[in-house]
């Protein structure tokens, strides 16, 4: 597949005829029933119960300039006719340390502040795969997001919090599959039905290898594991996204908001074609997959990126893909304010810098948002720290008025040319991978990963970035410039106490000490037996095993045993 460009027309691989240079408004100008259509869809939307005017007492309209409106392919303008008249964008607060008990505290007091959604941070050892006891996790129990080893764990992290009522997502990759077994064991125990759960779990194995490193085998069985729950929720899991296709990292390693789009956009397409190559049907997967981008403070660039994000999948999915479920074409994503850009110079600036990348995301159409507590870039956020981002988005959604109105800066000539242009930068790594993958995303993608492509590049835009802001070209408030008042004194922050990882290990030892060892074994050597047939889907064996309380680490080694460890490949 090569993509060709020109100065005034946009050439889709997937169409048959070239697009005007802002594709936003193809079909006003010939379609009138495009407004009649949406005015119907949008009657047809329930409608929160708040009013919608200014203060002065102007009554807002809900839609302003031509379209495809929102609700229409391709979805520039988002993918609900009445936005966030409707419904609310989730506002899912991300919390994890300590122990299990200590991050349960930690969930109910978000619930009791007005979040509507959880979301779950793990320890690196857990991230990693190992179980607290393990030699690598020794000063990392609970440091940086909460330990789980054994579905016990799971039980006291979500103990009194109904499942079947609230949304969770689980950021956590390489041992995604177990520790979402452990996720279905607990609602199996408490009485909720595979059904009624809703929530994500993060699942993305190629950002891994591309940034983030948490990565434990190699990528082809890894994304066999992917593909088997992606099977797994299409049958029993109507409500769960079995994946969050994450360029968060990707942009959090140091990548410009264009290569967070394209490398997160062409990772999902790579996961559509090994689940159609695993013989799923795509109508069957596809309405289920989600995304997770950052939000920087270049705001207009972030709402243009938003906006491509949707125009592109739609047209990939229905053009190359073949979906035809509308929900197949439609981009849904989670929003996090940026981690990398909050400062330990002036630590409270950052509550300025989490409001505005909060305000991208909602104007760019977002569909559940977690802003960073201020203290973030010098420890874990305090209880306090977590209110004030919480609050923060709920002045977003409440009082500004961005909500009354759908895509309010859709239309715009800078916003639609921003749309266009990340969208066209977007392209051109799509065509670079479908090229080096003979024709497929999936294999440009692995061959990506392997001839250090993807790793490169987010270096070389890191480097840069630094070296603008060491020169004085790029100002960053409190850091290059206006360091007046900076405050050097000790902040009030959230330390953890040595104490828990005493904790974990003797919680781990009291599950290890009760259970049936010989089942355990049994269910170990299924495993084993499983992992070496490729026809068949891991997800069942997997909840027996942490059933029978076999440990995190216990079931990673048995997969290691099949699937291998992968080992970074040097790239000079």
């Amino acid at each position: 597949m090569k993509t060709t460009w020109t100065s005034n027309h946009l050439f889709h691989p997937f169409l048959s005829q070239t697009l005007p240079q802002n594709p936003s408004v193809i079909a006003t100008m010939t379609d009138p029933t495009s407004r009649n259509e949406w005015e119907a869809a949008f009657d047809a939307a329930a409608k929160r119960d708040t009013l919608f005017s200014t203060r002065s007492g102007v009554d807002q309209d809900a839609l302003h300039g031509d379209g495809p409106h929102p609700g229409q392919y391709p979805y520039t303008r988002g993918i609900h006719a009445a936005g966030y008249r409707s419904r609310l964008w989730t506002m899912r607060m991300f919390a994890g340390f300590g122990t299990a008990e200590d991050t349960n505290a930690r969930f109910k007091d978000i619930l009791r502040n007005g979040g509507t959604g959880l979301s779950t941070a793990f320890d690196m050892p857990t991230l990693m795969g190992r179980d607290s006891d393990s030699e690598w996790a020794v000063g990392e129990v609970g440091r940086a997001g909460v330990a789980v080893d054994t579905l016990a764990d799971m039980e006291d992290l979500f103990a009194d919090i109904d499942l079947g009522s609230v949304s969770t997502s689980m950021t956590i990759n390489g041992p995604a599959a177990i520790v979402m077994a452990m996720y279905i064991a607990l609602a199996e125990k408490n009485g909720v039905e595979h059904t009624a759960l809703s929530g994500t779990i993060q699942n993305d194995i190629f950002k891994e290898y591309q940034a983030q490193k948490e990565y434990i085998f190699p990528p082809r069985p890894s994304v066999r594991l992917i593909t088997d729950m992606m099977a797994f929720t299409a049958t029993e899991m109507p409500r769960w996204h079995p994946i969050s296709i994450s360029g968060y990292h990707i942009r959090e390693a140091g990548s410009t908001a264009a290569h967070e789009l394209a490398f997160t956009i062409a990772n999902g397409f790579a996961y559509v074609e090994a689940a159609l190559a695993a013989g799923l049907d795509v109508d069957a997967f596809a309405p289920r997959l989600s995304f997770f981008f950052n939000a920087h403070s270049d705001f207009f660039e972030e709402i243009g990126k938003f906006r491509a994000a949707r125009r592109i999948w739609a047209r990939w999915m229905k053009e190359r893909y073949g979906a035809k479920d509308p929900k197949s074409q439609m981009l849904r994503f989670h929003t996090q304010t940026a981690g990398v850009s909050l400062t330990a110079q002036q630590p409270k600036n950052n509550i300025a810098r989490v409001a505005l990348q909060a305000l991208s995301g909602a104007l760019g159409g977002t569909q559940s948002l977690h802003t960073d507590s201020y203290d973030e870039a010098l420890a874990l956020p305090t209880e306090e720290a977590a209110r004030i981002a919480l609050r923060t988005q709920q002045i977003v959604a409440y009082e500004t008025g961005v909500t009354s109105v759908v895509d309010p800066l859709g239309g715009a000539p800078y916003v639609e040319w921003m749309t266009d242009e990340m969208e066209r930068r977007a392209e051109e790594v799509f065509a670079h991978l479908d090229d080096i993958g003979d024709g497929s995303i999936l294999e440009g993608v692995y061959a990506g990963i392997d001839d250090g492509y993807f790793v490169s590049e987010i270096a070389e835009a890191s480097y840069r970035f630094e070296r603008e802001v060491n020169a004085g070209e790029r100002i960053i408030v409190g850091v290059n410039a206006f360091t007046e008042g900076n405050d050097e004194s000790e902040q009030n922050l959230l330390r953890i106490d040595p104490a828990t990882e005493e904790l974990q290990l003797k919680r781990l030892g009291e599950v290890k000490k009760a259970r049936d060892d010989a089942a355990v074994s049994d269910v170990l050597a299924r495993i084993r037996t499983d992992a070496a047939d490729p026809t068949v889907n891991l997800m069942p064996v997997l909840i027996d095993a942490v059933k029978s309380y076999a440990t995190e680490g216990e079931i990673v080694s048995a997969l290691e045993d099949v699937f291998g460890t992968y080992v970074e490949r040097t790239v000079i």
